[in-house]
């Protein structure tokens, strides 16, 4: 058993899915159900005895030592975070309490238990922390990429509280001997991302004959990763990755955000033409950029190729495809995101059971 959280949202659903498809291994998943985790992602694993669910919040330390010494987990895999940078500059705070303080309390939780274990189990646990390449801050055109050594230089409330929970997680292994592992993502995309983020953004607001924003000139770049590369990823660091040890995760996709924004919308005018037969860049609409926009992250992943192994199977023109043809595929799972149908039902599945797991 391996306890997940933040299984609810886009990559940790995605993780979630992915490990109890391939794994032989039960996982307990802890979500708050903030508004980006959604349990209807979760919907095929509704009757596999193998997925536990629970709705709780990372910071409850009483509910995650009884999810430990309840479960006896092998591992806790860490995607619970709060991640838009939007939001973060609107309302820091949150960012602050789940980010930081809700990281440490799960960190000393985590200890508590680790230290508790017969020495054979105790030597087999590991702590994974999904975090990001934001933490590094912003490159120029033509600087190296990010590697694990790359110092860092956060520049929103999201990226310093990202930043803030990776020191975190280095101090419990160099003080208190925690065995962890932390990875550090580029941008992700694919299935089930919830659509305030730029590429289910624009697939969404294109099909419904609204504007496309991009910000600034557009030319903002980012290393762009497929989602279900990232959770074998994970998966490889947490089978095999060296005790305190950092890794990046990326996709080598570098292309900048109006570049992003011209593929999805070619690739909608071949899959779904829109009805007058005009391109859908027609939607483009330039927006003020937001304050403090990096303008460009890369990943070096080769310390993960070197050491694990490891390298993304998809190119962005073959996960790009995917990615639409997902969306076009599960209009309903859209819908029911947006309307805000699916919060409806777990306000009335969970309105009084947090902290009751549901399979």
């Amino acid at each position: 058993m391996i306890l997940v959280t933040g299984g609810a949202g886009f990559i940790g659903a995605n993780f979630v899915l992915d490990w109890l498809a391939e794994q032989q291994e039960g996982v307990v998943n802890l979500d708050k159900l903030t508004y980006a985790g959604n349990l209807e992602t979760l919907a095929t694993l509704k009757d596999v005895k193998a997925h536990v669910f629970v709705r709780g919040d990372i910071g409850d330390s009483a509910l995650v030592d009884k999810l430990l010494a309840e479960h006896q987990p092998r591992a806790v895999v860490n995607f619970a975070a709060e991640s838009h940078v939007d939001r973060s500059i609107h309302g820091p705070e949150d960012f602050v309490q789940t980010n930081v303080v809700g990281t440490f309390r799960l960190l000393e939780s985590v200890r508590g238990y680790w230290n508790g274990l017969p020495a054979d189990r105790k030597a087999a646990f590991r702590f994974l922390h999904v975090s990001t390449d934001e933490v590094y801050g912003s490159l120029k055109t033509g600087e190296p990429a990010f590697t694990e050594e790359t110092k860092y230089e956060p520049n929103s409330p999201y990226s310093a509280s990202k930043a803030a929970s990776d020191h975190l997680v280095r101090a419990w292994h160099h003080t208190y001997g925690l065995p962890v592992l932390t990875t550090n993502c580029s941008n992700n995309y694919g299935p089930y991302h919830f659509p305030e983020k730029l590429i289910p953004l624009m697939i969404v607001n294109a099909l419904a004959g609204k504007p496309l924003p991009v910000y600034g000139d557009g030319m903002q770049v980012r290393d762009w990763l497929y989602v279900k590369d990232h959770c074998s990823a994970i998966r490889r660091v947490l089978e095999a990755g060296r005790l305190g040890e950092t890794y990046n995760v990326g996709g080598w996709n570098e292309k900048p955000n109006i570049e992003i924004v011209r593929t999805v919308c070619a690739l909608l005018d071949e899959l779904k033409p829109r009805a007058d037969g005009k391109p859908y860049s027609e939607q483009i609409a330039y927006v003020v950029d937001r304050p403090g926009h990096d303008r460009r992250y890369a990943i070096d992943a080769r310390k993960l190729e070197r050491e694990l192994g490891w390298k993304p199977e998809e190119t962005f023109e073959t996960g790009i495809r995917k990615t639409v043809e997902w969306y076009l595929a599960n209009g309903e799972w859209v819908r029911n995101v947006q309307s805000g149908a699916y919060r409806e039902w777990v306000q009335k599945h969970y309105a009084s059971s947090a902290g009751k797991g549901a399979a």
